[in-house]
């Protein structure tokens, strides 16, 4: 980037099931929060990203969500755009503010993902992941699962959404690619279950041995429920500024945008890894930010599944490739070891509000870059990433955002 670009202010709601909130009243929350840590008035934003995945599909409202959410705080006569892009719909909202202040057009821009999920009807509420593949060739999909995983009997297996059936095919591949083994998933699974023992934002905070989380409902092999992501309420927003911003505002705790970059996957043999979607991304974020995956103090990534920690660590070259497994079980990914991934909790733990996740994972971020996250602080930490897909397409993520935050 030609000059600075500047995360000043983060705002976040618990994450969990909110019977007594509306969408609207999350988003308010998640905003109010974010201005005032960045010491801002409603009157300083220049231009909204509302980030919303499941608005539409749930309560009907699939245009104007950001306007009339934005209005009814008071945020008026303004530029609001309304994001969608699956499970990275709150990090596009922060990679399109970002370019708008890049650009010029804004100098400070107001990113922001809210999704509520739990709506009283769970059929309804898990037939928003049937969107998250191409629909109009469903059997596509089948061969490809059956490529990627091979055929395995789940008839005992209960309601579950179509992307666990994905990441188990996924990790079946892993696992006889690399040898990754059941018990190797359930340590991340388990860190991450007693990361979130200390984030009081975090939907479950509930530790977890290996031997529980092996114990808990099968879904697809090798996952099991608390390998997964719970369904959640929640929001998150960001504000984000240029120098000039910064010159207005007066923030005393910014955090330098070292790179955020969205990507889309490619045709390609989907059982190998050389040629995924995440390592072409992080090439050119680790090159934008002017670091490597060595520097990486701390890192959030995508764990809709403990699996996809596991292999998005290693694409990401936090840890080499086929050992992302004995990494976990190690503890070089927890608190304290060499590269702590979800000191949040990640999203089995923390939750999964949809289009609020990429931003909830820059919350995360900003607090352990400024110092403030508590016990679950990783020491000295100065480099954070943050990995946020969405989707699925022909064997991989359908859409992919990296964002690589400096502490000042």
């Amino acid at each position: 980037m030609s000059s600075p670009i500047w995360v000043v202010g983060v705002g976040m709601t618990d994450f969990g099931v909110h019977e007594d909130k509306s969408h609207y009243d999350l988003a308010h929350w998640a905003v109010k929060d974010a201005l005032g840590d960045a010491g801002a008035g409603k009157e300083a934003i220049d231009t909204v990203f509302y980030g919303t995945s499941t608005h539409g599909i749930l309560e009907g409202q699939a245009t104007i969500s950001g306007e009339i959410a934005m209005r009814g705080m008071g945020i008026q006569r303004i530029p609001v755009h309304n994001v969608h892009n699956a499970c990275a719909t709150g990090s596009s909202a922060f990679n399109l503010a970002v370019t708008s202040v890049t650009a010029g057009e804004s100098d400070i821009a107001l990113a922001v993902g809210v999704d509520k999920m739990n709506v009283g009807d769970p059929a309804l509420s898990m037939s928003v992941f049937e969107s998250g593949y191409d629909v109009s060739d469903p059997q596509a999909l089948t061969r490809t699962l059956q490529e990627l995983g091979g055929d395995v009997d789940d008839s005992d297996v209960g309601r579950r959404s179509i992307f666990m059936d994905i990441y188990a095919a996924m990790a079946r591949n892993h696992m006889r690619t690399f040898g990754t083994t059941q018990e190797q998933i359930a340590a991340v699974a388990s860190k991450n279950h007693a990361h979130a023992v200390d984030n009081p934002r975090a939907h479950y905070r509930k530790a977890m041995s290996v031997e529980q989380i092996l114990a808990g409902r099968a879904l697809g092999y090798p996952l099991t429920v608390p390998m997964c992501a719970p369904v959640t309420d929640g929001a998150a927003a960001t504000v984000i500024c240029s120098d000039e911003g910064l010159r207005r505002l007066g923030s005393q705790a910014p955090v330098k945008v070292l790179a955020s970059v969205i990507g889309t996957g490619s045709d390609r043999d989907i059982t190998t890894y050389d040629d995924h979607i995440t390592r072409h991304l992080a090439e050119r974020a680790y090159q934008r930010a002017g670091v490597g995956p060595e520097d990486v103090d701390v890192a959030e990534v995508h764990d809709a599944t403990a699996f996809a920690e596991l292999t998005q660590s290693e694409m990401l070259g936090l840890v080499p490739m086929g050992e992302g497994g004995a990494a976990a079980v190690a503890g070089e990914t927890t608190i304290g070891g060499r590269i702590p991934i979800n000191p949040s909790g990640g999203l089995e733990s923390k939750g999964h509000p949809i289009g609020a996740t990429g931003l909830g994972q820059v919350f995360e971020l900003t607090e352990q870059l400024r110092g403030n996250a508590g016990s679950r602080q990783v020491e000295g930490a100065r480099v954070a990433l943050a990995e946020n897909g969405g989707g699925f397409h022909r064997g991989e993520e359908a859409v992919m955002s990296i964002i690589i935050l400096g502490g000042n």
